[in-house]
C-alpha cells in the first residue's frame, strides 16, 4: 500500500465515527481546535516563518507572500471562523422531503455526509483549518494538499486539530494532511477512487485546470475568478469609482477580486481619470484599449488577448472602452470564468438584462464583487466558490459537503 492509499484507508476507517458523532460531539471538537490554535499562537507563527523565509528566498511575490503570512490576529481570526460554525445549523441528518405513497411506502429524503473529501489548495494556510472543519461539521474526513510553500505552516495546524479532536474522543484520521509536497502524490490523490468520495481543488487557474484534467475522483470546481464590472452610461461615478476601487484593492489577491473593467463609451472620458487617480494610491496597473491609451496616456499598457483572459491576482486591471451594454455582455461571456460579475447601473432595464444574462455564479448590481463569499451571504465559513452548475454553485457551505439519502420505510409492500 502506497503512501497516499494509507492516507485514503485511514480517512475512510475514521470516517463512521465522524458521519456519526452527533453535532454535539462535532461542536465539542471544534470548540476544542479553537482553543487549542489560540493556545498556539507562537508555536503557529513559529513555524509560518520558515514557510515566509522560503517564500522570499524563492522570489515569491509580496502579494503571495501575505496570503502566506500568519501572525496573532490572523490566527485569533481562524479561530473565531472555527467557533462560528458550532453556531450553524447542522444540516446533517435533516430532512428535506417527505411522502406516503399511495401503497403505504414512507419515503424522506435526508441529508448525509459526502464521505471522505479531498481538498487540493495553495499558499494560503487559513484554508487548512478551514477546509478541516468545514468538512467535519459536516461530518466528512477529510485528506488535505496543500501547497509545498505552506508546507511547515499545515503540519503545525493539522497536528494542532488531530490533537485536539482526540481529546474529545475522535479519530485524529478525521483530519490528515498530505506531507509530501511531490508532483507524484498529488497525481496519485487525484486518482484514489477508492477511498475519495469527492476532489475539491482551491487555488489559481493552473491548479483548477490540472485537476480537471487528470483526477478520475468527481471534482468540484472552485476559485478561478476573472471577475468584470461594467461601467454602464448611467452609472453614478462616485458609486463606479468606490466599487471599482473595493473591488481591485482592497484584497487583490482573492478569487473574488476585479481583474476587468469595461466602460460605457458616453462616460468614459470622465470616469476613466477618476477611477485611475483612485488606483494609483495601490500603483495599479492598466492594461487597456486603444481608447483607453487616448485618454489615460502612456500609463496604459496596450492589451493583448492573454490580458483579458487573465486572473492577475495582483495590482493589475484589464479595461476596455465599449459601444454599449451588448458588447459588455458578449465581452464578459467571452472572458469570463463564471464566478462573479458586476454593473454599475441607474438603468433598471439594463440591471435586470445584464442579471439575465450573464452566467455566472453571482451577478451584482451596483456592489462589489468582494462580497462573492459564504459568510457575507450568511451561510458561516465556505470551502470555496463553485463555479460550476452541478451539484454546488456559488459558496460552498455546509450544504454543499453533504449529499442525500432516500428513507424508506415499509410493511412488507412488493411490487
Amino acid at each position: 500500500m502506497t503512501y497516499i492509499e494509507q492516507l485514503g484507508a485511514n480517512a475512510k476507517a475514521a470516517e463512521k465515527y465522524i458521519a456519526n458523532a452527533g453535532t454535539k460531539k462535532k461542536n465539542e471538537a471544534l470548540k476544542a481546535i479553537a482553543d487549542a490554535l489560540v493556545k498556539n499562537t507562537d508555536l503557529i507563527i513559529e513555524q509560518n516563518k520558515l514557510d515566509l523565509q522560503n517564500a522570499k528566498e524563492n522570489n515569491i511575490s509580496e502579494v503571495m507572500q501575505d496570503r502566506l503570512m500568519l501572525n496573532a490576529d490572523r490566527i485569533e481570526g481562524i479561530a473565531q471562523c472555527v467557533l462560528k460554525l458550532i453556531d450553524l445549523e447542522d444540516v446533517v441528518g435533516s430532512v428535506e422531503y417527505g411522502a406516503v405513497r399511495p401503497n403505504g411506502l414512507k419515503i424522506s429524503k435526508v441529508r448525509v455526509p459526502l464521505g471522505t473529501i479531498g481538498i487540493i489548495f495553495e499558499s494560503r494556510p487559513n484554508v487548512t483549518v478551514d477546509a478541516a472543519t468545514l468538512c467535519m461539521k459536516a461530518g466528512n474526513a477529510v485528506i488535505l494538499k496543500g501547497g509545498k510553500e505552506a508546507i511547515n505552516s499545515n503540519k503545525c495546524l493539522t497536528e494542532i486539530m488531530r490533537n485536539a479532536v482526540v481529546s474529545t474522543g475522535l479519530p485524529a484520521d478525521i483530519i490528515q494532511l498530505v506531507t509530501d509536497t511531490s508532483r507524484e502524490c498529488t497525481t496519485e490523490l487525484m486518482k484514489l477512487n477508492k477511498y475519495l468520495d469527492v476532489l475539491i481543488p482551491r487555488g489559481g487557474a493552473g491548479l483548477i485546470n490540472a485537476v480537471v484534467a487528470n483526477a478520475t475522483v468527481p471534482v468540484i470546481e472552485t476559485g478561478t475568478g476573472n471577475c468584470h464590472i461594467f461601467i454602464d452610461a448611467s452609472a453614478d461615478i462616485e458609486t463606479a469609482v468606490n466599487i471599482t476601487d473595493n473591488g481591485k484593492t482592497q484584497r487583490p489577491s482573492v478569487c473574488n477580486a476585479l481583474e476587468s473593467m469595461l466602460v460605457h463609451k458616453d462616460i468614459a472620458e470622465k470616469f476613466l481619470p477618476l477611477v485611475k487617480e483612485r488606483l494609483d494610491n495601490h500603483k495599479v496597473q492598466f492594461f487597456g484599449c486603444s481608447r483607453t491609451k487616448e485618454i489615460l496616456g502612456d500609463c496604459v499598457t496596450l492589451a493583448t488577448e492573454e490580458d483579458y483572459a487573465t486572473e492577475f491576482l495582483d495590482y493589475k486591471i484589464s479595461v476596455k472602452v465599449v459601444e454599449n451594454i451588448d458588447e459588455a455582455i458578449e465581452h464578459i461571456s467571452k472572458y469570463t470564468t463564471h464566478h462573479s460579475e458586476c454593473i454599475i447601473t441607474e438603468n433598471l432595464s439594463n440591471a435586470v438584462r445584464f442579471q439575465n444574462e450573464i452566467d455566472a455564479a453571482a451577478v451584482y448590481v451596483n456592489a462589489s464583487t468582494r462580497f462573492t463569499d459564504g459568510s457575507e451571504f450568511g451561510f458561516g465559513a465556505e470551502i470555496g466558490i463553485s463555479t460550476q452548475k452541478l451539484h454546488a454553485r456559488g459558496p460552498m457551505g455546509l450544504k454543499e459537503l453533504t449529499s442525500a439519502k432516500y428513507i424508506i420505510m415499509g410493511t412488507g409492500q412488493t411490487r
